[in-house]
C-alpha cells in the first residue's frame, strides 16, 4: 500500500482560520475542496431549492391532489437501509401533509422472492395493501427508474405511478447507438435523469423523497392548506434522512452534507423516532454523540440485516412505529438478524478468500489477481454477496464481484468496485460484448447487481477481467491511502477527537486520517488478530491498535491511523486507530 499526503492549498486553510475555523479543521477542509466558509454553513436554508429538481414539482401537485382527493396511496419500497428510510419519510411526511392513514400503505420486496426494483409482481401485490380496495396512486422510493415492465403493468391496471429514484437510468441499444430508457410514469423524480439540472447528483433515495415532500408542502401552502407559520415541520424527519444518505454510501457533497448535519444534530438533541433511538440502544451507541460512523457501521447495518436475512418490513414498521416498547422489540429483532448475517458473512468470507487464495497459486497468476474477480459457490448465501464483494475489494483492491444461487435457479450477484472503474457502465459493455450472458444488471460507480445463468459464470468473470485490464493502468491498481498529514501533539487529545467526531465526514469527505513515523517500544497480539501496540510520538507515549491485522511491524515504522478515545472503567485515553503501515 502507498501512503501519501492530501495536498493543502495554504491560502485556502488560512483563509478559513481568519474566518474563525480551527486550525486542524481548517487543514482538513480545506485539503477535501472546501474553498470558503460559508461551503460550511449547514443551515437548511442553504439547501438547494426542491423547485431545482426535475420533476419535483409535478409530483407535488400529483400527491396534493391525491391527498385532497382522499386516494389510495402505496409506497413500493427498496429493501436496504436507503429504501426502509425512504419509505418512513414518504408515510410520515404524507401523514404530516394531511394525507389520511387509512389512505397509506406500502410494500417492500422480499430479495430472494422477488428480486429488485418494481416488477409486476409487485404491481400486483400492492393491489393487496388495502384488502379489497384497490391503490389509486404508486409512489417507488429507492427503485423504479430502470421498471420498464413494472410501470407498464401498473398503468394497464389504472395506477397513476410516481417515480422517485435517485439510481441510473436504463440504456436501450438502438442502430444508432445507445439511448437512456424511462418507465412511461406520469411523474419521475430523480436528479440523474435526462434534463434534470440539480445541483446534487448524489442525492440518496431518501433525500429524494424528502426533497418531493418539500415540494408537496410548497404546493400545499401555494393552495392555502397552510401558511408558512402553521406549516407542517418536515425536519422531524431529517434523522431519517441522515441515517439513510450515510448508510447508502452516496457522495457526501455540500448538499448531502448539510442533510446529514441537521440530522445528527436532531439526533444529539434527543430529537428522533422512536424506532432510531431504540437501533441507537441496541447497537450500544449513545445517540448525544451521534455520528455518521453511528449510520454507516451500527444502525445501518442493522436494517440492512432485515433485507438480507429475511424481510425489509421488519426494519420499516421500526422506523414507523410511535410506541417506544414496540420500536425496542422491534430493534432488538434486528440486532439478532444482525448478529446471524454477521455469522454468515464470515463463513463465507472464509471460503471466498480460500476461493482467492487458490486463483493466486495457479501457474498463470504470477501472485497477482486479475484486473477484476468474480467467485461463487452454491452455498453461498444472497443476502450477504453484497458485503462479502466489499470485502473482497478492500483486502484485493479489484473491482468484486460475488454470487449466489437465487431460488428461480439464476445466479444474483452483487459488486463493489474501486476509483477509477465504473462498475455500472463496465457491466453495459460485458453486455454488448457478450449478448445474453447478463440477464439483469444495473448500479452506480462503486456499486452494481448483475443476474445471470450458472453456466455463463466463467464467461462472465473473463469478460469482466478483461474489461478491468483496458481500462484500469498498473497506477489505477495499486492500494492508495490517502493521509492528512502529521498531527502535532498538541491535538492529541480528547478534545481534538470530540471536535472531529462533530463533524460530517463521508464518501467523497473522507474522515480523518493522519500519518507519522513513531518507534514501536512494544508490540502484542490480542484477540488472536488484533496488534495491539505502544508507540513514541511527539514526545510521549501512545496506545495504538491496528485491528485485523497479525504481522509485527518494525522499531521504526510510519503509521497511518485515526484518533478515538477509549473509554475503560471510567477513565479515557486517546488511542490510535492503525489503518495503515510502512
Amino acid at each position: 500500500m502507498q501512503i501519501i499526503v492530501r495536498d493543502v492549498p495554504p491560502r485556502t486553510a488560512w483563509s478559513l482560520e481568519q474566518a474563525g475555523v480551527h486550525p486542524l479543521l481548517a487543514r482538513l477542509f480545506a485539503a477535501r475542496g472546501i474553498t470558503g466558509a460559508e461551503q460550511l454553513d449547514d443551515s437548511l436554508a442553504r439547501l438547494i431549492a426542491p423547485t431545482a429538481l426535475r420533476g419535483a414539482t409535478e409530483a407535488a401537485r400529483l400527491l396534493a391532489d391525491a391527498i385532497g382527493a382522499g386516494r389510495r396511496i402505496v409506497v413500493v419500497a427498496d429493501y436496504d437501509c436507503d429504501g426502509a428510510t425512504a419509505c418512513a419519510v414518504a408515510l410520515r411526511g404524507l401523514r404530516l401533509l394531511g394525507a389520511a392513514p387509512d389512505t397509506l400503505g406500502y410494500v417492500v420486496p422480499d430479495r430472494k422472492l422477488h428480486g429488485y426494483g418494481l416488477t409486476p409482481a409487485i404491481v400486483d401485490l400492492a393491489f393487496g395493501v388495502f384488502g379489497a380496495q384497490p391503490p389509486d396512486v404508486l409512489v417507488t422510493v429507492d427503485n423504479g427508474i430502470a421498471s420498464i415492465d413494472g410501470v407498464a403493468h401498473a398503468k394497464a391496471r389504472g395506477l397513476q405511478v410516481l417515480v422517485t429514484d435517485h439510481h441510473l437510468p436504463a440504456l436501450a441499444s438502438t442502430p444508432e447507438g445507445d439511448r437512456v430508457e424511462l418507465p412511461a410514469a406520469d411523474v419521475i423524480v430523480n436528479p440523474n435523469q435526462p434534463g434534470c439540472g440539480f445541483e446534487s447528483k448524489a442525492l440518496a433515495g431518501v433525500g429524494v423523497m424528502f426533497y418531493v415532500l418539500l415540494a408537496l408542502r410548497g404546493e400545499l401552502r401555494a393552495r392555502g392548506r397552510f401558511d408558512a407559520a402553521s406549516q407542517p415541520k418536515l425536519d422531524a424527519l431529517l434523522d431519517l434522512v441522515a441515517l439513510g444518505t450515510v448508510a447508502d454510501v452516496v457522495k457526501l457533497d455540500a448538499n448531502n452534507r448539510r442533510l446529514v448535519a441537521q440530522g445528527l444534530k436532531r439526533i444529539r438533541a434527543g430529537r428522533m423516532q422512536p424506532g432510531v433511538r431504540a437501533l441507537f440502544d441496541a447497537a450500544g451507541r449513545d445517540p448525544v454523540r451521534a455520528s455518521g460512523f453511528d449510520f454507516g457501521f451500527a444502525l445501518g447495518p442493522r436494517l440492512n440485516a432485515a433485507g438480507r436475512m429475511e424481510n425489509m418490513t421488519l426494519g420499516i414498521e421500526c422506523l414507523l412505529t410511535d410506541d417506544p416498547g414496540r420500536a425496542t422489540e422491534l430493534a432488538q429483532q434486528l440486532d439478532a438478524i444482525n448478529r446471524e448475517r454477521r455469522e454468515v458473512e464470515s463463513g463465507m468470507r472464509e471460503q471466498a478468500e480460500a476461493m482467492l487464495e487458490a486463483l493466486l497459486q495457479r501457474d498463470d497468476a504470477a501472485g497477482d489477481p486479475p484486473a477484476a474477480l468474480a467467485i461463487y459457490d452454491p452455498d453461498f448465501h444472497e443476502g450477504v454477496v453484497g458485503i462479502v464483494a466489499s470485502r473482497l475489494k478492500d483486502r484485493t483492491h479489484r473491482p468484486s464481484f460475488v454470487f449466489a444461487r437465487g431460488q428461480d435457479g439464476l445466479l444474483k450477484g452483487s459488486g463493489r468496485s474501486i476509483p477509477g472503474f465504473h462498475l455500472r457502465d463496465a457491466l453495459d459493455l460485458v453486455s454488448k460484448r457478450h449478448p445474453g450472458v447478463l440477464k439483469r444488471f444495473g448500479g452506480h460507480a462503486m456499486a452494481a447487481g448483475a443476474t445471470l445463468a450458472e453456466a455463463d459464470f466463467g464467461r462472465f468473470g473473463l469478460a469482466l477481467a478483461q474489461v478491468a485490464s483496458e481500462w484500469l493502468d498498473a497506477a489505477a491498481l495499486q492500494r492508495t491511502l490517502r493521509t492528512d498529514g502529521s498531527l502535532g501533539a498538541e491535538y492529541f487529545n480528547a478534545d481534538t477527537v470530540r471536535s472531529l467526531e462533530a463533524q460530517v465526514w463521508g464518501q467523497a469527505f473522507e474522515p480523518p486520517v493522519f500519518c507519522d513515523r513513531v518507534e514501536v517500544i512494544s508490540q502484542r497480539l490480542v484477540g488472536e488478530k488484533h496488534l495491539k501496540l505502544a508507540v513514541r510520538h511527539g514526545g510521549a507515549v501512545r496506545d495504538a491498535i491496528w485491528f485485523g491485522h497479525s504481522e509485527p511491524v518494525g522499531e521504526h515504522v510510519v503509521l497511518a491511523y485515526q484518533l478515538r478515545v477509549d473509554e475503560y472503567n471510567g477513565r479515557q485515553r486517546v488511542q490510535m486507530i492503525v489503518e495503515a503501515a510502512s
